[in-house]
């Protein structure tokens, strides 16, 4: 599954090694600190899931998956929160999220749906 291609956005560098460390050996990893950095590489490349935490400095995740969608992104996308009460069903599903994942993470679950996803 080396072909596949996931962004992590998140702020926190700790949570983006973690994922590297757990995902790298079987898809092509690729970090960024904020919504803005995540748009201006991967806004026109070919990226197959999308990984972002809802808080992000200057747009949060939500705003940035409007954004890939009106690019043209139709990727899958994992958002992640710590506060399960900051983002509506609504909304997720009307911007295509797949998946909404609390912290703290249950990273088995989280490969799991993951590979799933990108199966």
């Amino acid at each position: 599954m080396l072909d596949k291609r996931i962004v992590i956005v998140d702020d926190d560098e700790s949570i983006r090694k973690t994922f590297f460390l757990l995902l790298s050996d079987k898809y092509n990893v690729y970090l960024a600190g904020d919504a803005g950095e995540a748009l201006a590489r991967f806004e026109k490349a070919r990226v197959d899931l999308i990984i972002a935490d809802l808080r992000l400095p200057q747009k949060n995740g939500l705003q940035m998956i409007v954004d890939f969608r009106q690019s043209g992104y139709q990727g899958r996308i994992i958002l992640i929160s710590a506060c399960a009460d900051q983002v509506k069903p609504e909304d997720l599903e009307k911007l295509g999220v797949d998946r909404l994942f609390i912290k703290p993470l249950d990273l088995k679950l989280l490969t799991e749906t993951i590979d799933s996803l990108l199966a």
